[in-house]
């Protein structure tokens, strides 16, 4: 007898396919996508409101009785205990990796098919919310655009979405989940075409754009019209200060490959350490030490970056055991100077330990310090430069940006929306691109997109390369050829030539090992002599192949062996154990399939 649950849940699935039928009958993918992007924006919308929520009401909790005349001792345990408590809800609750959320989206996007778990549509912001509230030195926007992307995802598997339309909703998850946090809606959508490379179509573009602008609405509606940070731009840019936002802008660049360097050479200190607590016990250690000498670092830092912006530096040094020192210009300039150096440490140490959060707001900060750090040096040189410490700051943010995501527009347009600092335009882009440029000369791949791509696992605007990576090597495989053994005689040759429609022929032994291969061109001339046929063995006349294929192997590599050898077929092999063989005809028609299947517009 079906109970009442049963019953609940079998009406509603049999409501949902009758939804399913009539939208597939009556309304086109290429306008269903357009709702999808609507409603994906406004959930995103309010799951980047609910995430900010969560991370301020954790924080101001814990930092409700902190004195910003002196040092506070409980920065020193406030990380630790953020860390663990994030440790156990993965360990025990989650019981997945919630880590690396952009990355995560891009290795979904590029290896399984758009395809996210329903559990990322909120693990990653409770995580993340409590690393940030606790005091983890990351950022909540990468956890929301994973979150974001996983909404699209889920919404469109509902509804069987094709895989090029899911890819697209996905990407308006992301768009919507940065548009929605930051209250910036044209960096949303570059965001998801600069940072997650999906391709800029008319297909792609409107869902894009529709499911921003209704996250931001949304943040516009429940949180007002200022800007994230609040700058007043006092003083005006003139031409004359062009060479040094030029000289910013290489600084940004090296600032840049500095974050991304230690990010992971610090992330592949954490990863050999395999025991949970030991990891979250250094991890946090060294994260509570920094942030109790420099303050700054807790949590995303956003408040410094707002007095920075306003000309406050003496800001930077409360809550510290370094407050007397406040009004000390050269103290200032050394501190200031450690603290951008210490994000990066303090950023990986937070994810390397087990806390969940993002390089997004680190990037910003480091941006914001570095330029403060730029100009109020030069300022207290001594060689009459008066350069805007606020303008610097805010440029830097935009430059470092652009470097360690890169990302060059979505900097400029995220920066100019972030603090309503549009009259610097001129400068943010001088910045952005020369930092870009410094970047690219040293490091190909962003913060994102490096782990991906030293794995050959990563999709890209480069489109032959991004179809090979679609393709696997599973899909290619002929299995039709028919073996044969190094002990056959010529005679039992014939009789499998006699059997079989291929011109090639792989060479086993008794333990499917690959010896060689027949080609039948080359026994074309002793195939019709009888007098050969017991004395000529399959061991005289087989040749080795001209390479071998791994079954482990990325396409891309596959053809540039077949490039190499020249080969028309090759086998494939695990372990040495002949599996099959892989064509250049098969590669190509596959690859005009999922290239049609992907880009069509």
């Amino acid at each position: 007898m079906m109970t009442k649950l049963g019953k609940v849940k079998w009406h509603t699935s049999q409501w949902f396919y009758a939804l399913l039928t009539w939208r597939e009958k009556h309304i086109k993918e290429k306008n269903f996508i357009l709702i999808l992007a609507l409603i994906t924006g406004i959930v995103c919308g309010f799951a980047a409101l609910a995430f900010k929520w969560m991370i301020h009401f954790i924080a101001s909790t814990l930092l409700l009785n902190i004195d910003i005349t002196s040092g506070n001792y409980l920065y020193l345990l406030y990380p630790l205990i953020g860390i663990v408590i994030v440790s156990l809800y993965v360990k025990y609750v989650v019981k997945d990796n919630i880590s690396h959320g952009v990355t995560r989206v891009l290795y979904a996007i590029s290896q399984n098919k758009s395809r996210l778990k329903p559990h990322n549509c909120y693990t990653s912001v409770v995580a993340s919310s409590i690393t940030i509230g606790f005091g983890g030195s990351v950022g909540a926007e990468g956890p929301i655009v994973a979150t974001g992307a996983a909404i699209g995802s889920n919404l469109g598997q509902a509804f069987r979405l094709s895989p090029r339309l899911l890819m697209i909703l996905v990407g308006c998850g992301a768009a919507a989940g940065i548009a929605g946090i930051f209250k910036a809606p044209l960096a949303g959508a570059l965001f998801t075409l600069e940072v997650l490379m999906l391709d800029l179509t008319t297909v792609s573009v409107m869902p894009l754009l529709i499911a921003s602008i209704s996250a931001a609405t949304v943040a516009y509606v429940f949180t007002g019209y200022e800007t994230q940070f609040f700058f007043a731009q006092s003083d005006v840019f003139v031409a004359g200060r062009i060479p040094y936002v030029i000289a910013l802008g290489v600084l940004c660049g090296f600032a840049s490959l500095y974050f991304i360097r230690v990010i992971n050479l610090m992330e592949g200190f954490y990863s050999k350490i395999k025991n949970t607590w030991v990891k979250a016990s250094i991890g946090g250690a060294i994260l509570a030490g920094l942030i109790f000498f420099f303050p700054p670092l807790y949590g995303e830092g956003y408040e410094v970056i707002t007095a920075m912006l306003n000309g406050d530096p003496g800001a930077a040094v409360d809550g510290s055991i370094f407050y007397g020192d406040r009004n000390n210009a050269w103290f200032i300039v050394l501190y200031v100077g450690g603290l951008c150096l210490m994000k990066a440490f303090a950023t990986s140490s937070t994810n390397g330990a087990g806390g969940v959060g993002g390089t997004f707001a680190p990037s910003l900060y480091l941006g914001c310090m570095t330029g403060f750090f730029f100009s109020y040096l030069l300022n207290h040189l001594g060689f009459g430069i008066d350069l805007s410490v606020k303008n610097f700051a805010l440029l830097g943010m935009g430059g470092v940006m652009a470097g360690v995501m890169h990302a060059p527009l979505m900097a400029i347009f995220l920066t100019a929306e972030l603090t309503g600092g549009y009259n610097l335009f001129l400068p943010l882009l001088i910045v952005s691109i020369i930092s870009y440029g410094t970047i690219k000369i040293f490091e190909p791949y962003s913060i994102y997109a490096i782990r991906l791509a030293k794995r050959g696992e990563l999709l890209t605007h480069h489109k032959d390369k991004s179809v090979l990576r679609l393709l696997k090597i599973n899909s290619v495989i002929e299995d039709d050829f028919m073996k044969v053994t190094p002990e056959m005689s010529l005679k039992q040759m014939v009789d499998v030539i006699s059997q079989s429609n291929r011109n090639l022929f792989p060479v086993v032994d008794n333990d499917g090992m690959l010896m060689g291969v027949v080609l039948l061109d080359d026994i074309r001339n002793i195939m019709f002599r009888p007098d050969l046929y017991k004395r000529m063995f399959v061991n005289k006349f087989m040749t080795a192949p001209p390479a071998k294929i791994e079954i482990g192997d990325t396409m891309e590599n596959v053809m540039k062996t077949f490039d190499r050898t020249g080969a028309w077929n090759l086998p494939v092999v695990e372990n040495g154990r002949y599996v099959g063989f892989v064509s250049k005809s098969k590669i190509f028609n596959s690859y005009r399939r999922v290239l049609r299947h992907y880009s069509e517009d």
